[in-house]
């Protein structure tokens, strides 16, 4: 979501309208609109900026933080963010780590005697979010999977993806073509833990034993079993017992080659 589309929507859930915003900062209609639209020449200004963030309501220094990343090169700001989500992450781990009774104590301790904060900043909104391509999941028969063995949240590849909020959220790229035509192999596909399940949904699906996953539909049936349908008509659908599985992750925004 871009500086605009966040400026907009904010402004709409407070019902307010450009009028009433250009009043207060202090700007004109048809400037506050270009911002709102993208089809500013002029990025806005820091004053301007920080009058938004008080008649809006955002939190201070958020608008700010979003629009110096945009006006960052591509080249940097996709370091940056790169480096951010991985601090992210990493502060997680450790979080996690420090929580266990055995050896909590001793992580705790090392993070005190080097004055690292593991609790995450307020700030949930950015141009966007880079999530961690950890591997692939194949759109055909069940394959064995490997995260790499990296924390939660970290990869050599990333791939940005606006608006999102989940920090557990990871892609994976098809392989196979049991999910043809919606899903093709090379398609990079977001999946997020945070979100809920339904019937239908298109899902990556981890197994127990084997360690194993695959990415289909999945329907709830009774007698605690799953059916994982394909949407490719070539393929029949298979139904498991649901104690064979031990993660179910709803696809929630797909890249694809072009």
């Amino acid at each position: 979501m871009s500086l605009g589309q966040i400026i907009r929507q904010k402004r709409e859930q407070l019902n307010m309208t450009l009028d009433e915003v250009s009043n207060r900062v202090g700007f004109s209609k048809p400037y506050l609109s270009t911002i709102e639209t993208g089809k500013v020449k002029n990025p806005p200004s820091d004053e301007l900026l920080t009058k938004l963030e008080r008649t809006l309501k955002f939190e201070s220094g958020l608008l700010l933080h979003i629009a110096h990343l945009e006006r960052m090169p591509s080249d940097v700001r996709e370091e940056y963010e790169s480096r951010e989500a991985e601090n992210q992450k990493l502060r997680q781990f450790l979080k996690k780590l420090a929580a266990k009774k055995q050896g909590g104590r001793e992580v705790k301790a090392l993070l005190t005697r080097n004055r690292l904060n593991v609790e995450e900043g307020k700030r949930t909104l950015a141009a966007g979010r880079l999530v961690p391509i950890i591997n692939k999941v194949t759109a055909g028969y069940p394959a064995e999977f490997n995260d790499l063995d990296y924390p939660v949240g970290v990869a050599d590849d990333y791939v940005r993806c606006p608006d999102l909020h989940d920090p557990n959220a990871f892609a994976v790229r098809v392989v196979g073509d049991s999910m043809e035509p919606k899903f093709v192999e090379g398609d990079i596909v977001i999946f997020s833990p945070a979100v809920e399940v339904h019937n239908g949904d298109d899902c990556f699906v981890r197994f127990t034993l084997p360690h194993e996953t695959t990415f289909k539909r999945v329907f709830f049936e009774t007698g605690d079993q799953i059916r994982l349908q394909p949407r490719n008509e070539k393929y029949s659908p298979t139904v498991v017992e649901g104690k064979r599985i031990n993660g179910v992750y709803r696809a929630i925004v797909k890249y694809q080659r072009l």
